[in-house]
């Protein structure tokens, strides 16, 4: 009793199973996570050093340089990068692919702990380090807070309000506040005041920071009680602050500290970043969700929880949306819904024209089962529905109702010779069970190798090779049970149409006309080989013509902007240029909205989003659209603005990325020792780029070098006046920018208290050498100019970056028109043509690197797969020979995926690169079919050439049905952005492989078995 007989046998049983599948499904399906994109882990973290008054070059090699030892010390690591700039350090660490999001803490506390051990080897006055490792967290509903006639310290209040609330939302994970501006306390000093009275700046600073600091004055027993003192005398108010009495005061002179100070208070100036939504000063709230949790009913209840708060919110106080991930991933689940149902629509009627209703209902019935069943499998392996699951599905359509088809064709012929119904059943599961076993397994195996990749790419498209496994496995099982039993219920032929059992059911002209072609083939077998031969070498040739990508850009409606000011220019500079952008793009009527953020780029609101880390000279725009096809339109328009109204920065417009990647798509590395001889080369090759009329936004990553004002420490004079440099930087830093002297306690807020000159002392750099400074040989304040001897302005690289602890400097651009490999190969030869110095090397990075290193791990994990194919139609057919001729006929698909592309001008892409390989799954499988119908058919005493005529004759319907079903039903994925590529490799390539592969397998055959010509009488 083989699996068909016993499904038959047992049909109450079988139809259970089936509708417990089919209502599983449907309640799984509405229970699955969903997500717009799939997830991929950043195995990425920051450690970050202070090293205050250092310059670029000394935080490099005292700080950077000792972060990055530790660091190369873990086995985990894979590449170290670090950016080195005046006072800071900041280190990013990247990991091994292999470590998974499951391992990584593990590997971030391993990580603290070697930065832990190298804090003591630092210099004095730098750190602690701070590692930083959720640097990839995602929060995919960004929020702006904005309020006309409040002040930044009351959105930020109210953003506090909404964080407490929103955090007892189902599925909130993080909420967390950005682009807040500090309140501090200012002690605005007039220098000349002190000097005239004799108070040295730090007696005003030590009583404040004492009079207000947290104090111990223990405990007393009185009576029975222990009770703790606690005297008053603590700032309640700035005013307080300015009435506190000075040391040194009599009874005849109190001296106060509104007597040589101002103080007041406010925001930190410069400040470090600032966020506004339409033109309106905001404040950012993030929202993250819980691992697995349902991105959209997230957002339903942070809706609904919002509704509620914002009834009860001041007037005027404003939740605007910068992103809103839940709407994009209803929008694109909802459209990815429908082009499934288009799918199953499309399949179910190509049946229905070539297999009739009763067959049409059998396979379509099958198809359901095996989706309901793909989705109970995916919900208990924790697969959401995103992009790349839900195109999985869509390209499994066609080849699910494969093996329902050949077994429901078996079923059809052999009751149209006469064969009772269940017997006919029976006996087609038991002679294609293992055959369509052995084509499913290799069918799955094309799609292994991306399932085993370990890095991002593998991770963004593993979902693909998950959901093809569960559809393909399920759909095996399904042909072999449940179709014969929906066959035996079904395929009752009329009396009318039943023949006598030997009668011949391939009669129809199809049939006819293609045994005659095919016998030709057949008789002309070499010229046969020789014309595909000729085909297979001309597509190879032409595919050079086809244009190379990675990932495409998305769909999103939003695009970036990015503005680069001179480096070192004034953050209020950068400010002034975002609000003359803001004016122009909010007029544009198809723009929705416009969130700016100027110091840095924005939180990261999309897994694919890299935020830009803190920079005066740089801002960001994120600018929302009605339709995402005027996103091209919009973007000229901004920079054609940008070229005739902003020609002080470096605009740049940009689409977000659809899968792993960077922004700057041509990448091109130098490395060495002396940062004057990388700017050299640096400078030949923007030269090169910038004679390209296709390349645009051309930088570097080191930007430009900055000036520096340098007094010049006279260290006789300074020795005299008992003055030293740190003294002298401590003024410098006072009288100009504040330096920190102490904190005022207002509630739970801690507010910095910052000593700095008056605005009339510290506006213009030519008060330098008036400057006052406390002399302790003196005992009074002094000018500056005693003990410096002058003042020099200088340059300096603001910015030094390394890889792997190499001095590097990377030149970046990116195409105006077409793809990145277009313009790559134009630049390349040119660029490395440059002569390197001894040294020196020259490295591509950008789309090529990301592009190269995801096919390499792609192929690495190729062998494995391939083996497991190659064994798996070995023992199949128990031979050597078939084995051959199959994977003989793989290539063929390079025809029609080269014609396919050239002809809708679509790049050849990594989904390109995973349609290809799949294909080879889907020639393997139908070859299987064919081959094995030929051995059974010479193994019942046919001549060899009746047999191939024979079987490939019985073989054109169910080999053509699977390709057309699976063709057509790629035409909704043929309109995604993601997918198209990859649908058109696998409609045009399965096109012309099938009608290929229906004759020349056939020929393989008959050369390798030496079959005569023409059939034996």
């Amino acid at each position: 009793m083989n699996i068909a007989e016993l499904a038959i046998r047992k049909r109450t049983i079988t139809v259970v199973l089936c509708l417990v599948l089919l209502f599983a499904g449907a309640y799984t399906f509405l229970h699955l996570g969903r997500l717009e994109d799939p997830e991929f882990t950043i195995k990425e973290a920051l450690v970050i050093t202070p090293y205050p008054g250092a310059t670029s070059v000394e935080v490099e090699q005292e700080v950077t340089d000792k972060i990055e030892i530790a660091v190369q010390q873990l086995p985990q690591l894979d590449r170290v990068d670090s950016k080195s700039e005046r006072g800071l350090s900041i280190v990013t660490v990247h990991i091994k692919d292999q470590y998974g999001k499951e391992t990584l803490p593990q590997v971030w506390d391993e990580l603290r702990r070697k930065i832990h051990d190298v804090q003591p080897d630092l210099p004095p006055g730098a750190g602690p380090s701070e590692v930083q490792d959720d640097y990839g967290d995602v929060y995919g509903i960004f929020l702006g807070i904005t309020g006309d006639g409040y002040t930044l310290a009351e959105l930020e209040e109210y953003a506090k309000e909404l964080r407490k609330k929103l955090l007892l939302v189902k599925d909130v994970a993080k909420v967390e506040l950005f682009a807040q501006r500090h309140e501090v306390v200012y002690v605005e000093m007039s220098t000349n005041r002190m000097s005239q009275l004799g108070i040295p700046p730090m007696r005003v600073l030590e009583a404040l920071q004492g009079q207000n600091s947290a104090a111990d004055a223990g405990r007393v027993r009185v009576g029975p009680e222990y009770l703790p003192l606690d005297p008053t005398g603590q700032y309640t108010s700035v005013k307080q602050m300015e009435n506190q009495v000075l040391r040194g005061s009599t009874a005849e002179k109190v001296i106060r500290v509104r007597d040589v100070a101002q103080i007041k208070r406010g925001y930190l100036e410069p400040s470090r970043l600032n966020m506004r939504l339409n033109g309106k000063p905001a404040v950012g709230l993030g929202i993250s969700i819980v691992s697995g949790g349902n991105v959209v009913d997230m957002g339903r209840a942070v809706k609904k929880k919002l509704q509620q708060i914002t009834r009860t919110a001041p007037v005027g106080m404003e939740v605007g949306i910068v992103s809103y991930q839940s709407d994009g991933v209803s929008r694109a689940v909802d459209s990815f819904l429908i082009n499934l149902l288009e799918a199953l629509a499309i399949v179910f009627l190509v049946l229905l024209i070539f297999m009739g209703w009763r067959s049409s209902l059998v396979i379509g019935s099958i198809l359901l089962l095996t989706i309901g069943g793909t989705f109970v499998a995916m919900w208990l392996w924790g697969i959401d529905l995103q992009r790349t699951s839900l195109g999985a599905l869509i390209l499994a359509l066609g080849m699910l109702v494969d093996n329902a088809i050949v077994v429901t064709e078996g079923i059809l012929i052999k009751t149209s010779q006469g064969k009772n119904p269940v017997q006919a059943a029976v006996d087609t599961v038991k002679q294609t069970a293992l055959p369509l076993l052995g084509a499913t397994v290799v069918a799955v195996m094309a799609f292994a190798s991306i399932g085993l990749s370990d890095d991002a790419t593998g991770e963004y498209c593993r979902s693909l090779f998950q959901v093809m496994l569960i559809s393909l496995g399920l759909s095996w099982i399904l042909a072999v049970t449940a179709t014969p039993l929906f066959c035996v219920a079904l395929l009752k032929p009329s009396k009318k149409s039943e023949k006598p059992e030997g009668s011949d059911p391939y009669r129809g002209v199809i049939y006819r006309v293609y045994r005659k072609v095919l016998g030709g083939a057949l008789r002309f077998r070499w010229l046969t080989v020789l014309l595909m031969a000729a085909l297979l070498a001309a597509s190879i040739y032409s595919f050079k013509y086809v244009q190379k990508s990675f990932f495409p850009d998305s769909t999103r409606p939003q695009f970036v902007v990015d503005c680069w000011m001179n480096q070192g220019d004034h953050i209020q500079e950068t400010d002034k240029l975002v609000k003359k952008l803001e004016t122009f793009l909010l007029k544009q009527k198809d723009i929705t909205s416009v969130a700016s953020f100027v110091g840095q780029g924005s939180m990261r609101f999309a897994l694919t989003l890299q935020p830009e880390k803190p920079n005066p000279s740089f801002a960001q725009l994120m600018v929302s659209v009605d339709d995402y096809t005027k996103v091209p339109e919009l973007q000229k328009k901004v920079r054609d603005y940008a070229l005739a109204n902003c020609p002080q920065a470096q605009i740049f417009t940009r689409k977000f990325l659809l899968g792993p990647g960077a922004p700057g798509k041509i990448r091109a590395r130098f490395s060495g020792p002396d940062p004057a001889v990388l700017r050299e080369l640096a400078g030949k090759a923007e030269a090169i780029m910038a004679q390209n009329e296709n390349a645009k936004d051309i930088r570097t990553d080191w930007r430009q070098r900055t000036k520096v004002v340098r007094p010049l420490f006279s260290p006789v004079e300074a020795e005299r006046t008992g003055i030293n440099r740190p003294q002298v930087a401590t003024a410098l830093k006072a009288a100009f920018e504040g330096k920190i002297a102490g904190v005022y306690r207002e509630g739970d807020k801690l507010l910095p208290i910052i000593a700095r000159s008056p605005l009339s002392e510290r506006k213009d750099i030519k008060n330098i050498n008036n400057l006052q400074i406390f002399s302790p040989v003196a005992g009074r304040m002094i000018p500056l100019r005693q003990v410096i001897s002058g003042v020099r302005t200088t340059f300096e690289d603001p910015i030094v970056r390394r890889r792997n602890r190499t001095r590097t400097l990377t030149v970046i651009c990116d195409p105006g028109k077409g793809t990145a490999d277009t313009l790559l190969s134009q630049l390349k030869p040119k660029i490395e043509n440059l002569k390197l110095p001894t040294g020196y090397e020259l490295e591509w990075g950008g789309e090529y690197e990301d592009s190269k290193d995801s096919q390499d791990s792609l192929f690495n994990n190729v062998p494995m797969p391939l083996l497991v194919m190659v064994l798996s139609v070995i023992m199949l057919f128990n031979a050597v020979r078939q084995p051959i001729i199959i994977f003989l006929c793989v290539p063929l698909s390079v025809i029609g995926v080269t014609a396919g592309l050239l002809l809708t001008k679509l790049p050849f892409g990594f989904m390109a690169l995973l349609g290809l390989m799949s294909l080879s799954g889907m020639l393997i499988k139908n070859a299987i079919v064919l081959i094995d119908q030929i051995d059974l058919e010479a193994q019942q005493g046919k001549d060899l050439f009746s047999a191939i005529s024979d079987a490939s004759v019985s073989r054109v319907r169910p080999v053509t049905m699977a390709a057309v079903t699976t063709v057509l039903g790629m035409i909704p994925l043929a309109f995604d952005a993601f997918f198209n590529s990859m649908a058109v490799s696998i409609m045009s390539g399965l096109a012309f492989a099938t009608i290929l592969t229906l004759f020349v397998v056939p020929v393989l055959y008959a050369i390798l078995f030496k079959a005569p010509r023409k059939p034996s009488r």
